[in-house]
């Protein structure tokens, strides 16, 4: 018993970053509010960067810097890190352009629900 509790120390982050993922999935798919739905993306995004984050920790690792003490020492991955800053802009600003089209969505239907933007649309079409 100790053994597997152990192990899901070892993995703590593998699970927080499964966890993220599943909340972000959830309010994305369940919630009809458009800003709802971009917090969904953004916290999907936020565990995939702790996922790259545990994936790139070395346990008793150092940080990958030239010194004196470089020799028979384990680093740690520096690429995870680097694709977490590209990762960030990337969310940024998808978020950024989310809100915008939010906003254009709200001055042309007046709501940012999705089920009446779908009625409202329906109805256009209907007219048409």
């Amino acid at each position: 018993m100790t053994q597997f509790f152990q192990l899901i120390l070892d993995h703590i982050n593998y699970l927080g970053a499964i966890a993220l993922f599943i909340i972000g999935l959830h309010t994305v798919v369940t919630h009809r509010n458009l800003i709802k739905k971009i917090m969904g993306v953004n916290i999907m995004g936020t565990a995939i960067f702790l996922f790259f984050i545990a994936i790139g920790n070395v346990k008793d690792g150092a940080p990958p810097l030239l010194g004196e003490h470089t020799q028979n020492v384990t680093f740690i991955n520096p690429l995870p890190s680097v694709l977490i800053l590209t990762g960030i802009v990337v969310v940024v600003s998808l978020t950024v352009y989310s809100l915008s089209l939010i906003v254009r969505i709200y001055q042309t239907y007046g709501t940012i629900d999705q089920e009446e933007i779908v009625a409202i649309q329906n109805k256009e079409q209907t007219y048409d």
